[in-house]
């Protein structure tokens, strides 16, 4: 008997790997294919056994179904094997991967809709909703949730509707897929590779150094240069090669707009519409009122209120910031010199440094990865009391990413942590955080904990350094190590209430709330040292950063209001959207706008958060959650950055919570009150006068 007729696919069997950790060495390609139909059939045979269940529909035999029969590995295969392979397709995907997403795009769609579809199952779930007895909280929000779920997706349609709703489904899920694949390949299609010596001068060593890695690994002579951040961004703050800085700002900022099949133009257009279509076949008048009857902004208005708030606030502010760069430009190069998109880095880096003498290179030194991973896990230690030991015995997809058990303050196991750090060809840019896991507790009190993944892009280690982090990206760990925090403390009944399962609104609030440390010298103290010798973070350097922690603080928040202003544009579509991508992007943000605008780029067709992602009537929140955040660390700066106390009340009535009743009402046990845009506006050093 061949190898092929005994091996069993892990899939779909029990796992027998420490805390259930995905087997990710045991798992070929074919296995996908296999688990996902089989876990389609599973799923059917499933609802059909709710369906024909001749009991009455109940809470627990139509909402909240346990299947005690299949013992201790119990598992929803089709849940199993889809987050295994929405992580691959996000962090190490290929060729094969991409055709089979496509192959599997429609079938998945499909599938999604004969459930919500199914008109037995919604009238059990629409029994339950009309008809139940005494529920909790977290009951009454799960049965909520998953009768809003069925209405919200078309359960109350007619039957010619409902084929309509299915058909513009399964059009969309196709074009999200098809805007990232296109993204993915026009990233990493592009590359500056410099023969000539002379032509890095500005760049620093670790720039330079990563640069002859990249060409190296790339089989090709001297330095290769990619739209990757750590590549791209050194390459924009010091390259003194205007021409350089030119070719790889246009080549970053006209992805997907080319005349050839990645281009995403006809995409966008048609995304829009679609969900446009969906909202009105569901009776809202723009996708935007759609998305926003669940959120904290609750409706249109509130969005622009929060986002014109934010332009009155800080947009005087941004202009000066701006006024500011094209003094030093002129002062630098001329009274004629004219600043563009690819100078603003540049000439940012050398106002920053005229004031406050400081730069991003100056502090890599201080900011080894593996140092940044103590500090950020013993603040998590200091807050929460809980602690990481990493264990190499648990699988990985990859050599690049790093297992760890985390334990409790008691000593208990709390959650598994994967962390992937490096850019690499099969990876989408940015950062995330995604999950393997979801904790919940079932009927008998066992409560299963999660498996939570950070996932970034940071500066990777050379042959003569270790990877060295820029303070930005300090903050970006700490960002999505704040989601993860969120999954790990997680302490709820249902896995679709627990952890980052949140109004979308509310989901940043944990992650930004973490990035305040970044900036705090209690914290710096307990992990920057200089990696050569040892030595800790001069005082007067983190003076430096606090001056200098609001440089274009200002045009930044103008930047991220420009987003959701263009957002809100092509959600709040009521009629048909006609008109050309380009110029509708450059005119719906051009409120915010504090520079000239070019008309030969696009950001739409490489905005993956509203166009592919799940910021569609979205992207504001960002914003709002800034604004919950600054309230929030006001207690701690108020009471200790480290004080237990009020960290134990943040995890006990947020963190741990979930989505298991109203963020605001969580969000008020914690603080007290309603939150208020003050709190970051000081910050932010701006005032409204």
């Amino acid at each position: 008997m061949n190898n092929s007729e005994t091996r069993k696919n892990p899939f779909m069997e029990p796992y027998e790997t420490l805390h259930n950790t995905t087997p990710f060495n045991k798992i070929i390609f074919e296995d996908y294919e296999e688990a996902f139909m089989e876990g389609i059939r599973r799923d059917n045979e499933e609802i059909d056994k709710i369906v024909n269940n001749p009991e009455e529909p109940t809470f627990y035999n139509t909402i909240s179904v346990e299947d005690k029969s299949k013992g201790p590995h119990y598992y929803d295969l089709l849940d199993r094997v889809s987050t295994v392979f929405s992580c691959m397709m996000s962090a190490e995907t290929n060729d094969d991967l991409e055709a089979l997403a496509q192959k599997l795009s429609p079938i998945l769609t499909q599938h999604g809709n004969d459930v919500i579809f199914n008109k037995k199952l919604f009238e059990r779930v629409k029994h339950v909703y009309d008809h139940h007895g005494e529920l909790t909280p977290e009951e009454q929000t799960l049965l909520e949730k998953e009768y809003d779920a069925f209405v919200r997706s078309g359960a109350l349609l007619d039957e010619e509707d409902k084929d309509k709703l299915r058909q513009l489904t399964e059009e969309v899920s196709m074009l999200t897929l098809q805007f990232s694949q296109n993204l993915l390949k026009e990233n990493k299609a592009y590359t500056l590779h410099i023969t000539d010596k002379a032509l890095l001068d500005g760049l620093p060593d670790t720039a330079i150094e990563a640069a002859a890695q990249t060409a190296a690994e790339r089989k090709l002579e001297g330095w290769v240069f990619t739209l990757d951040y750590p590549s791209y961004s050194p390459f924009m703050s010091y390259s003194t090669q205007r021409a350089l800085r030119e070719q790889m700002y246009m080549a970053r900022n006209t992805e997907c707009i080319h005349d050839n099949t990645e281009n995403n133009l006809k995409i966008c257009q048609k995304l829009v519409n679609l969900r446009r279509e969906m909202a009105q076949l569901l009776g809202y008048q723009t996708y935007a009122d759609y998305v926003l009857k669940h959120r904290m902004a609750g409706n249109v208005d509130n969005v622009y209120k929060l986002l014109n708030d934010l332009i009155d606030a800080y947009k005087p502010t941004a202009v000066k910031e701006v006024e500011a760069l094209e003094e030093k430009a002129r002062k630098m190069e001329g009274a004629d010199f004219k600043l563009e998109p690819w100078d603003f880095s540049f000439y940012a880096h050398k106002l920053q440094m005229e004031r406050y003498n400081l730069d991003a290179e100056m502090l890599r030194p201080y900011f080894q990865l593996d140092k940044v991973i103590d500090g950020v896990f013993g603040l998590a230690g200091k807050l929460y009391g809980i602690s990481f030991k990493e264990n190499k015995d648990i699988p990985v997809y990859h050599p690049d990413v790093k297992a760890y058990e985390v334990f409790d303050e008691d000593g208990s196991f709390l959650a598994v942590f994967y962390a992937d750090f490096y850019p690499r060809d099969g990876k989408q840019g940015g950062a995330w955080m995604t999950e393997f896991q979801g904790q919940h507790i079932n009927r008998k009190g066992e409560n299963t904990r999660p498996h939570v993944s950070v996932v970034m892009n940071f500066t990777k280690p050379t042959e003569t350094k270790p990877a060295l982090l820029t303070l930005s990206e300090v903050e970006t760990f700490l960002h999505e190590f704040g989601h993860s925090l969120h999954g790990m403390l997680a302490n709820t009944r249902f896995e679709s209430l627990s952890g980052t399962n949140v109004w979308w609104d509310f989901v940043e609030m944990p992650s930004q709330f973490m990035e305040n440390y970044s900036t705090e010298k209690e914290f710096l103290r307990t992990f920057a040292f200089h990696y050569q010798t040892g030595e800790s973070i001069p005082d007067d350097l983190i003076d430096r950063i606090l001056q200098s922690r609001n440089f274009n603080v200002a045009y930044a928040c103008m930047r991220q209001v420009s987003f959701g202003l263009l957002d809100m544009a092509y959600y709040t579509q009521d009629k048909e959207f006609t008109e050309d991508i380009i110029p509708f992007e450059k005119k719906a943000w051009a409120k915010a706008m504090v520079t000239e605008q070019r008309t030969d780029t696009c950001m739409t067709v490489q905005f993956s958060h509203i166009m592919a992602g799940g910021y569609a009537a979205g992207y504001y929140s960002y914003k709002w959650a800034e604004v919950l955040d600054a309230d929030a660390f006001s207690m701690f700066k108020k009471n200790g950055i480290f004080d237990k106390k009020t960290a134990q009340s943040l995890r006990d009535n947020v963190l741990s919570k979930g989505g298991t009743e109203n963020p605001m009402i969580l969000y008020k046990r914690f603080r007290g009150q309603e939150p208020t845009i003050e709190a970051l506006l000081e910050r932010n050093g701006i005032s409204k006068s």
